[in-house]
């Protein structure tokens, strides 16, 4: 579910600005690539920011030794984007289903 969405999401966590809104998974590595060589910490921040699994990206390294890192952290920063997107829909599917139309704002 690598749709348009959640790379522009990816893509601002990072601080990528993107003439003509595309951005695929290759800007995204190289710019995490640049980050881990230029600017580690900030790397980390937005990593912790967006509560991307540091027990999960450790393993993932250590399993996949010879594949580029920015590569494998795009993949985990995409998936937990799609996991809050889709976790907001399922919420807010609940909160309709359960409020009438008094209880709304």
């Amino acid at each position: 579910m690598k749709d348009e969405q959640v790379l522009q999401e990816v893509s601002k966590e990072l601080g990528v600005i993107v003439k003509d809104h595309l951005i695929n998974h290759q800007l995204l590595a190289e710019k995490i690539n640049e980050l881990i060589t230029h600017d580690f910490q900030k790397l980390v921040s937005i990593l912790y920011r967006m509560d991307v699994s540091e027990m999960k990206l450790k393993q993932l390294l250590k399993e996949n030794a010879g594949t580029d890192a920015g590569s494998i952290i795009a993949d985990l920063m995409i998936e937990r984007q799609e996991q809050k997107i889709k976790s907001r829909q399922q919420f807010k599917n609940r909160h309709d289903e359960n409020s009438s139309d008094d209880e709304k704002w």
